[in-house]
C-alpha cells in the first residue's frame, strides 16, 4: 500500500474579505485521482481548494482556500508520502496586499498589484528522493499547435523534476470528460482518448503506481 498525496481544485486569492481571484477548476480530476488511488487500496490524503464536490469515501480530506494554505498543508503531509499527484489549478498570483472589509467601488480605474504564488509541485519535485511525483499541465493550443503544447510540457517536466506529466487542454476545465496525453521522464508519450475523468484517473494512477514499483522513469 502506498501513501498518496493529491492536491485538487482551484485556490482563491482574496483581494479583500469579499472579492477574490480564482479560476474555473472544479477539482473533478483531482477527486477522481484520489478515488481511484483509494479504490486500489492506497492511503490517500486529499488537499482540496474550494469546490462543490463531495470528497470520495475513505479519503482523508484537508480543506484549504489559498495557494499559501495549500502549500503549507502539502508540505506538512509530504514527509510521509510515497506518491504525489499535483492536480490542483493553483492561482499563479495573489494580491500583494489583502484589504480589510469590502472597500467601496471607485469610479476611477484601480490598479491591483500582484505577487507570484509558490510553485507547489516544483518545490516538492526538487526534493522527492525515491518518491514519484506526477504533475498536470493545462495547456492552450497556440500558434505552435500540439507540437508546441508538448514542448512546453516537456520543459515543465524537466524544470519541476517530475516523473510523469499529464497534459490536457483548457476546455477540460470543469468538464466531465477529457482527452489527455501522458509524458514520462524517459520521453515515452501515451495519448488517452476522450473519456470520463474517472476512467482517465484510473489509468493515470496505474501508470504512477507502476513507476513507484520500479517501472520506467
Amino acid at each position: 500500500m502506498a501513501a498518496v498525496l493529491v492536491t485538487a481544485g482551484p485556490t482563491r486569492e482574496h483581494i479583500d474579505d469579499v472579492r477574490f481571484l480564482a479560476n474555473g477548476s472544479t477539482g473533478r480530476m483531482g477527486f477522481a485521482i484520489a478515488a481511484a488511488a483509494h479504490g486500489r487500496g492506497h492511503e490517500v490524503q486529499l488537499v482540496a481548494g474550494p469546490t462543490h464536490l463531495e470528497p470520495p469515501a475513505g479519503v482523508h480530506v484537508h480543506r484549504v482556500v489559498s495557494a499559501l494554505e495549500m502549500q503549507a498543508e502539502a508540505e506538512r503531509l509530504y514527509p510521509a508520502t510515497d506518491l504525489v499527484f499535483g492536480v490542483a489549478a493553483v492561482s499563479d498570483y495573489r494580491p500583494a496586499r489583502r484589504m480589510a472589509g469590502k472597500p467601496a467601488k471607485s469610479e476611477d480605474s484601480t490598479v491591483l498589484h500582484l505577487t507570484a504564488n509558490p510553485d507547489i509541485i516544483a518545490s516538492i519535485g526538487a526534493r522527492k528522493g525515491d518518491r514519484v511525483v506526477v504533475g498536470f499541465a493545462l495547456q492552450v493550443v497556440g500558434k505552435g499547435g500540439m507540437e508546441g503544447v508538448m514542448e512546453r510540457a516537456r520543459e515543465k517536466l524537466v524544470a519541476k523534476e517530475l516523473d510523469l506529466i499529464v497534459v490536457n487542454l483548457a476546455d477540460a476545465m470543469g468538464a466531465e470528460q477529457s482527452e489527455v496525453v501522458l509524458l514520462w521522464a524517459d520521453g515515452t508519450v501515451e495519448h488517452l482518448p476522450c473519456q470520463s475523468k474517472e476512467a482517465t484517473a484510473g489509468h493515470i494512477v496505474d501508470a504512477a503506481i507502476g513507476l513507484l514499483r520500479g517501472g520506467r522513469k
